[in-house]
């Protein structure tokens, strides 16, 4: 869980870091999202109350366990009807999917963590994949997510870095030194590859999608057993590096002003379609 220096200060924030903490739907119960939010059991229970009344937070009769509520999900609703980027790069995803058969995850950077927003299962039986929807991750776990940290802004990647230097004990193959060396490795051939450091025998590959400044602003990863990354990975790496150019040229359109003329978007309609 991302957090400035410090902590929070206002129930607040302290509300909002509980929201995030169960946002991938792996903490529920009471002891688990004040561990994970690093909250007392009483101020984590007092703050799950408030949520629970307004709708944020709902809790099951019998079980007693904590989920996300309604309120929230008209609150995204509401969020995606300005921009929800899955709708443009999912296409991509079942491109990939369908040619190499692996899992394909589309992150976004939330802070310095990595959001899984978009996930298109792979049909080949072992499945690398261990990211759902709402998963989170500080950024370098994983390929997807190193990928959105190598291509920040090299005075934000500093920043990011000195904040990921306490949260990464939970991943001991990943210091500070690792990072350095896989980003600028990661910014010569310009991918990612990551093998063997969250999961044994399992690692990813990885293209970031950049906004019309150089900023990366979502990242595609194909998720696979090492040995079918190693003996694909140019072949993989091409066609990332072409899906991940669709989905700038459509990201760039779908974020312009809306006095684009219908002659422009004709153009980076047909980019794209090139582009495929």
């Amino acid at each position: 869980m991302s957090r400035p220096a410090g902590g929070p200060t206002s129930s607040v924030e302290r509300a909002f870091r509980i929201l995030r903490v169960m946002s991938d739907g792996s903490k529920s119960r009471l002891t688990d999202i004040a561990a994970a939010a690093d909250l007392d059991k009483a101020t984590a229970s007092r703050l799950l109350e408030s949520l629970l009344r307004d709708g944020f937070v709902a809790r099951h009769s019998q079980t007693k366990q904590f989920t996300l509520g309604a309120e929230l999900m008209v609150l995204g609703a509401a969020a995606l009807k300005r921009f929800d980027p899955r709708s443009l790069v999912r296409p991509s995803l079942m491109r990939l999917t369908g040619a190499f058969e692996d899992s394909v995850v589309l992150s976004i950077p939330s802070g310095v963590e990595s959001l899984c927003i978009d996930v298109e299962e792979g049909s080949y039986p072992i499945r690398a994949n261990y990211l759902t929807v709402g998963s989170r991750r500080p950024l370098g776990v994983g390929s997807g997510s190193l990928a959105l940290l190598a291509w920040m802004p090299e005075a934000e990647r500093e920043a990011a870095l000195e904040i990921l230097a306490s949260q990464l004990t939970r991943y001991p193959r990943i210091t500070p030194a690792f990072l350095d060396e896989r980003i600028a490795q990661a910014r010569e051939q310009g991918y990612v590859v990551l093998l063997d450091v969250v999961v044994e025998r399992m690692g990813g590959i990885a293209m970031p999608i950049l906004d019309a400044e150089g900023r990366p602003v979502g990242a595609i990863s194909i998720a696979a057993l090492n040995e079918r990354i190693l003996s694909r990975e140019t072949a993989l790496a091409t066609a990332l590096k072409r899906e991940a150019t669709v989905c700038q040229v459509l990201w760039a359109q779908a974020t312009r002003p809306t006095g684009l003329t219908s002659v422009k978007k004709a153009v980076y309609k047909k980019r794209a379609e090139v582009l495929v």
